[in-house]
């Protein structure tokens, strides 16, 4: 389940998604994930359901790839589902049982709030499978360089930001070679108490935060070898420059607004 976390890797491509701006696909994640909110009834969410699958299209990935980043978060989707049906209360009785009830209000918001996270986790995993490290930095850095004139460091910021995102496929895949290895030498991590099972993360937990700072120390090392002082004096081989493909964005991202806008309740 570990190796089917999709966000922070990067996909080489030439798609319509592959090709577009970095600054324009943040800024539309940012704006998605409002209208993501924003929806409140069938219309709405299926009118983002079917343009998330539209975009898959686009983005020339195998949708069945692209559906393992949900296998992670499939647990909490599922807790969430079953928390809302117990708690959330109002509207027709599809079923009780003494204090049990399944009710009409509590069955809906189980199945929006679920398609919610599928979406956004769906969302976020295409950002980062169409965009490398490199452009996503500098994407993030642009963005955020009106906020530099009142002394933010916007580079390092942003450089951080995709660092992280970049090292959550490795850290899952350091984690995955220590359950391994743990595994290998006697461990058990699926029997027990629950009590017993969160003891046994420990020789999980203690290895890998060696690792990260480990990994973290030759990084920052290597950026050093190399010369790296921050972003004062930096030049760039290939400069963000907006194109058509942009322009189409924006115009979907006005049709989404409008959309949602006149069918939300």
């Amino acid at each position: 389940m570990l190796q089917n976390i999709a966000i922070g890797q990067y996909v080489p491509g030439h798609s319509f998604l592959h090709r577009a701006d970095p600054r324009s696909k943040l800024l539309f994640i940012v704006l998605f994930a409002t209208l993501v909110f924003l929806a409140n009834n069938t219309i709405t969410y299926a009118i983002l359901v079917l343009f998330t699958l539209y975009t898959i299209l686009l983005s020339r990935l195998s949708l069945s790839y692209i559906l393992k980043s949900l296998k992670p978060v499939w647990l909490l989707i599922l807790l969430t589902v079953v928390l809302h049906i117990l708690i959330t209360k109002g509207g027709a009785v599809y079923f009780q049982y003494g204090w049990f009830s399944v009710e009409e209000e509590g069955v809906r918001q189980a199945i929006f709030i679920s398609m919610r996270l599928g979406l956004l986790i769906l969302i976020s995993s295409l950002l980062t499978l169409t965009t490398s490290p490199i452009d996503l930095t500098e994407g993030l850095e642009r963005l955020l360089k009106p906020f530099g004139k009142i002394g933010v460091p916007v580079h390092e910021i942003a450089l951080m930001m995709s660092i992280a995102i970049r090292f959550i496929p490795t850290l899952m895949e350091e984690t995955d070679k220590i359950i391994k290895a743990q595994t290998a030498r006697g461990a058990n991590f699926t029997s027990g108490s629950l009590i017993r099972r969160a003891k046994s993360l420990l020789p999980i937990a203690i290895p890998l935060f060696v690792s990260a700072f480990r990994r973290a120390e030759d990084l920052a090392l290597a950026m050093e070898a190399r010369g790296y002082r921050g972003g004062v004096g930096r030049t760039r081989l290939n400069k963000l420059r907006f194109s058509w493909r942009d322009g189409c964005i924006a115009g979907v991202a006005v049709f989404l607004i409008l959309a949602i806008g006149w069918w939300r309740a």
